[in-house]
């Protein structure tokens, strides 16, 4: 399976994952992430043994988009810092069915996982167990019934952009989880994740790496003017 890569150096792996595939290995066996990029650095490099590359983020199977991924274990204990320190930036985006009453806004909800039915609670208040969710959206383009939305997260709650925007009644095209409608001939999640930034783990000099979304059918439905305004619309917010 081809993987573009976006950059590499000794510390940091950047790539595009490809929608459909795990972000890491689960119980069903199917091909993830983080076991194909370790295979490809062991063929690239001629190394013997295991290969090491640590998780920093994750993106949902039906996701596609940006994930910078540690190859050292020096890297990956700063980038995880900078994720708990919020100096880790990510933004999408996506497109759901109606728009949303305000063009932009801030969302807080708080968000309880059942991890039996890998399935999200939201609630406006906080309550038993749940954790704190906030996102900032900003609707880049109205077409008929859909609109396009440049969605910044500021906490990286499981399936928040998905269920806090379905919470406010603008569920995402193909999420039929959170309430999207089967759409013909779309076969994904419309949710793509266009830009991650944070300090390199050892130079400290800002990244910021961005890939327009491509694949699934929902993304001809806008120019690649709307897509790369839509992408930028956030990212230095």
């Amino acid at each position: 399976m081809s993987i573009p890569i976006l950059f590499e150096d000794n510390q940091i792996l950047v790539v595009i994952k490809p929608p459909g595939i795990l972000s890491q290995e689960d119980d069903t066996g199917d091909a993830d992430m983080l076991t194909l990029l370790k295979q490809d650095l062991k063929e690239r490099y001629n190394k013997p043994g295991n290969v090491f590359l640590g998780l920093v983020h994750r993106l949902d199977r039906m996701v596609g988009g940006v994930m910078i991924f540690a190859k050292t274990s020096k890297a990956a204990s700063r980038l995880s810092e900078s994720v708990r320190s919020r100096q880790f930036g990510k933004t999408y985006v996506c497109v759901v069915q109606g728009t949303p009453n305000k063009p932009q806004a801030r969302l807080t909800h708080y968000i309880r996982k059942d991890n039996k039915q890998n399935q999200v609670t939201v609630f406006n208040k906080a309550t038993n167990e749940a954790k704190e969710a906030i996102l900032d959206y900003e609707v880049a383009a109205v077409s008929g019934r859909f609109s396009l939305i440049s969605v910044k997260l500021h906490t990286g709650r499981p399936h928040q952009i998905r269920a806090q925007l379905a919470h406010i009644g603008c569920p995402l095209v193909g999420d039929l989880k959170y309430g999207g409608k089967p759409n013909a001939g779309i076969n994904e999640i419309a949710l793509w994740s266009t830009s991650v930034s944070a300090p390199h783990p050892v130079s400290k000099e800002w990244m910021s790496f961005r890939a327009l979304p491509s694949g699934s059918d929902v993304w001809t439905w806008w120019t690649t003017d709307q897509l790369e305004a839509a992408s930028i619309m956030l990212s230095q917010a």
